[in-house]
């Protein structure tokens, strides 16, 4: 029996539960769930994350597992129709393993591709990374992650020498005196998070909220900042140029525990608010406020998301912020900080095992040789063997089924025809390939193109680990088994690895507890150590936090009391400097276009809009814009709109609005179709991180006049 679960239901016996997590953001609330007659329902559980709170997303998630769209046996493209159909599992194999064949033999290696996703598992993240580059040795490896966290993830390495989003406990943000959110909306895309808010301001605390709308997070604060998108970098240079003019940098702190802070002194010199405002649109008096509020405060922490980090400067905008807590003093004093708000279910753990494209599991980089040969040595290859970096998610996207791409590509957890950046032209690059295989429980608008859908467990059907925003690695405990006829993502690799290798396959690789087994030796001694991290351990307590490299040590809650993991053991300033957005406005696309999420989707849709009470919550599409530019436009509230930028176009009713700015218009992104906010978006990314620029570009609005 499944640990943490009750006995199986049936007539007359006692309904089954189990405490587990819920599938979406990476708050990963704990929650019970229990399965009565077959029916399977949300029960409320205390835990540190959440203490039984859930949003709507989550008291409503068992309802996917029998959702009638459920898909239980493959699909194959039929050549002459052109349609999916349904196959038995070993024809969906053998034309998987027969197309992988073809196109390595006549195009090499690296012509097969692997995409993941950020809700994966532990478990999952880690076998899809050591599959790629073990059964298919390809380079070509990446995962949604990158359209997440992968700024606030480079900015963190550079600077601390680690990353892991939260650095100290949730908890921490409810005894802030002075707590910043840059680009972050937390009422709307993790609601549970608001009761540590609620918490921080009935302390006395001040609540500051840095975003160009006024979202159901900014009406909370004491002050909201609204700058133009695209200009946060801006803000934080004057903030800390404030700080520095007003005697407030700790500087004993930073003499004893950084490096580079002269540079980034001189660098922030010329910020002075005036010009962060004829910029950023952010009154002086709200920045020297702001600046006050966190260099005269006891317990202060700076947070970050999505709306400072989807830029094509999205490393630099967070290392500003990061530099201004570090010229605070903040990093490693209980009660302050920085930290980055995760966006995924595993967006922490899901990094961190192999799915990225530079990245051995650990946290370990793939050109490092003593990580190749450690890594080699637990998987019992030699380590030339290993391929070595591929590229970045979009331009792995990017280049399928082009000359020198891929020509096959292999899809787990994500779909990018709607998540990805000028998604039309990524579409057509999917269309190009000569094989494209999905592993999904719904029919998402990717695998609708696919040559091969396979049909996989949902979150209540296996077991597992996940890592939350705090760094605290969870249980997730299956309720139930899978339907007749569905795998496991771990079977399917297993299934893939075994014929691949003309049927040497390996039992234990479709077992998570053994696959996490393997995952703790091949971490030990990495950047992201979960060695000392067992199931077991897991169950004693509310998780485990990483790094904890022995199981009869200590894990870590909170990091940098002591020193940064850094070769000196210092915390590195990096100066910055502000650059206008890769595309601006001009006379034909003259507004700034920005996209988010509503409360009741979650990432493309492809879950939550199956979802009645959700569907009923948010039902379309829309497109926000001021009132006073829907007057000079002729545009009334519903009315149909065209948003068109130089890569594409969506339309969506039009949502009259003052909590937006003037000049920019925003689109939720968990829509396909038409109403596609990701065919607008632009493609130029961070030359670090391989960040797109999702949060800004330049468009023109314009009436439907046709139905």
């Amino acid at each position: 029996m499944t640990d943490g679960a009750h006995a199986a239901t049936g007539p007359g016996r006692t309904p089954r539960e189990v405490a587990t997590h819920c599938p979406y953001c990476a708050l990963q609330c704990g929650m019970t769930l229990r399965d009565e007659s077959g029916r399977a329902t949300v029960l409320p559980r205390q835990f540190p994350t959440n203490r039984g709170g859930l949003c709507q997303k989550g008291w409503t998630a068992a309802e996917l597992l029998d959702h009638p769209e459920r898909l239980t046996t493959p699909l194959l493209r039929d050549p002459a129709g052109g349609g999916l159909r349904p196959a038995s599992w070993a024809a969906a194999l053998d034309r998987i393993v027969s197309g992988l064949r073809a196109v390595q033999s006549g195009h090499g290696r690296d012509a097969v591709a692997v995409f993941g996703g950020g809700g994966l598992t532990n478990e999952k993240a880690y076998a899809l990374g050591k599959f790629a580059r073990v059964a298919l040795r390809t380079r070509h490896i990446d995962y949604n992650g990158r359209f997440c966290m992968s700024s606030a993830a480079a900015a963190g390495m550079r600077a601390f020498g680690i990353d892991r989003g939260l650095p100290f406990p949730l908890a921490d943000l409810g005894r802030a005196d002075t707590l910043l959110l840059v680009g972050a909306n937390p009422a709307e895309t993790m609601p549970p998070l608001v009761r540590w808010l609620t918490e921080q301001r009935e302390r006395g605390g001040r609540l500051i909220v840095v975003d160009p709308r006024v979202t159901a997070t900014a009406r909370q604060a004491d002050l909201h900042l609204q700058p133009l998108p695209g200009t946060d970098l801006a803000v934080a240079n004057a903030l800390l140029h404030v700080a520095l003019t007003e005697g407030w940098i700790d500087r004993d702190y930073v003499a004893d525990r950084t490096s580079g802070f002269e540079a980034v002194r001189r660098a922030v010199a010329g910020w002075w608010p005036a010009r962060a405002e004829a910029l950023s649109g952010v009154p002086v008096a709200d920045l020297e406020a702001t600046a006050r509020a966190l260099g005269t405060a006891e317990r202060v922490i700076i947070l970050t998301a999505r709306g400072a980090e989807q830029h094509a400067k999205g490393v630099d905008t967070v290392t500003g912020f990061v530099n201004l807590a570090l010229a605070l003093g903040l990093p490693g004093r209980p009660g302050s900080g920085y930290g980055c708000l995760t966006g995924q279910g595993n967006g922490q753990g899901g990094r961190e095992h192999g799915q990225k494209a530079d990245q051995l599991p650990g946290y370990r980089r793939i050109d490092d040789p003593a990580a190749r040969e450690h890594v080699a040595g637990v998987w019992g290859v030699p380590a030339d063997e290993l391929p070595g970096p591929g590229v970045p998610a979009y331009e792995l996207l990017d280049s399928l089924g082009t000359p020198a791409g891929p020509k096959a590509l292999l899809v787990f957890g994500s779909n990018p025809v709607v998540s990805a950046p000028r998604a039309a032209r990524i579409e057509g690059r999917l269309r190009d390939l000569d094989l494209l295989v999905v592993a999904d429980f719904l029919l998402s608008e990717t695998a609708a193109l696919a040559d091969v859908v396979l049909p996989t467990a949902q979150w209540a059907e296996e077991d597992g680990t996940m890592t939350n925003l705090e760094g605290r690695v969870l249980r997730r405990r299956a309720l139930r088994p899978p339907p007749p006829g569905v795998r496991t993502d771990l079977e399917i690799l297993a299934d893939l690895t075994a014929r691949l290798r003309g049927g040497a396959g390996g039992a234990d690789a479709t077992d998570p507890r053994v696959v996490f087994a393997e995952l703790r030796r091949a971490s030990a001694g990495g950047i992201a150590d979960y060695a000392g991290v067992s199931w077991e351990r897991i169950d004693e307590r509310d998780g485990v936090f990483w790094p904890c490299p022995a199981e009869d040590g200590p894990d870590t809650p909170r990091l940098f009391a002591d020193r940064f993991p850094t070769p000196d053991g210092r915390a590195r300033f990096h100066a910055v400097e502000h650059r206008p957005a890769a595309e601006e406005v001009c006379a034909e696309y003259p507004l700034h276009f920005t996209t988010g999420r509503v409360l009741a989707q979650y990432q493309s849709g492809t879950q939550t809009r199956r979802v009645a009470a959700l569907r009923r919550a948010a039902p379309d599409a829309f497109v926000e814009l001021h009132p006073d530019l829907a007057g000079r436009l002729g545009i009334g509230d519903g009315e149909p709109v065209r948003v068109v930028s130089r890569r594409g176009e969506l339309r969506a009713p039009a949502r009259l609005s003052t909590a937006i700015r003037p000049d920019t218009v925003f689109a939720p992104f968990h829509w396909g179709g038409a109403a596609r906010a990701n065919s607008v978006t632009n493609d130029a990314v961070d030359p670090v991180s391989g960040m797109p620029e999702f949060k800004i570009c330049a468009v023109r609005l314009e009436r439907v006049d046709e139905p």
